[in-house]
């Protein structure tokens, strides 16, 4: 589990296809507090560190993707020199600042426009249809992995502000119109659907 506080950007170093999708990501973590198995979210997508190091100074740690989960998600437009948002996962006790995230992508948005209103960034996105119900005002959804706020929907449109701590801290500040980009919905308003369907 994840809250969708991002704590570092990393960078792809490598990408090879070999059966699946093997990818070296640099980060500032320290690999010995890294265990081999453990998950981080790249991007949102829950993945396992296959293997963690130094090499020439640098920090990193490898995962290895299913082809699921790059057709399910962004994965297939990484490249290397492509910045990831990542998160180390929740340990019992630590504070849950974002909202419950699982780090399984639901599916892609696509951004419509980014246009600034003050110091903060307004994005609209479209959500795919079949997730669009899910999406409410002042309701969470977490975007590469961030824990955002929507501020406005319209049918299967919705906005969100982005201020200017979140656009240091995560790959925000680089958005554009045209970028696709991981959506996972709140479990709770996914159990609230449920809930209702159901009645």
């Amino acid at each position: 589990m994840f809250t969708g506080i991002i704590t570092d950007q990393g960078e792809i170093l490598a990408l090879e296809h070999r059966g699946d999708l093997h990818v070296r990501i640099g980060t500032r973590y320290d690999p010995a507090g890294i265990d081999l198995g453990a998950s981080i979210a790249c991007n949102g997508v829950c993945l396992t560190v296959t293997d963690r190091g130094t090499s020439q100074g640098r920090n990193w740690f490898d995962v290895t993707i299913s082809a699921e989960s790059v057709n399910k998600t962004t994965i297939g437009d990484w490249a290397v020199g492509s910045v990831l948002n990542l998160e180390r996962a929740l340990r019992v006790g630590d504070e849950l600042g974002g909202h419950i995230v699982s780090g399984h992508v639901d599916g892609v948005a696509d951004v419509l426009s980014v246009t600034d209103e003050g110091e903060s960034t307004r994005i609209r996105f479209r959500a795919p249809a079949h997730l669009a119900k899910y999406i409410a005002p002042k309701g969470s959804v977490a975007l590469d992995g961030t824990s955002l706020t929507v501020n406005e929907v319209e049918g299967d449109v919705f906005g969100i502000n982005v201020i200017p701590h979140t656009k240091e801290q995560t790959t925000w500040g680089a958005t554009k119109a045209g970028d696709r980009v991981n959506l996972e919905i709140d479990t709770l308003a996914r159990y609230v659907a449920r809930l209702a369907e159901a009645s």
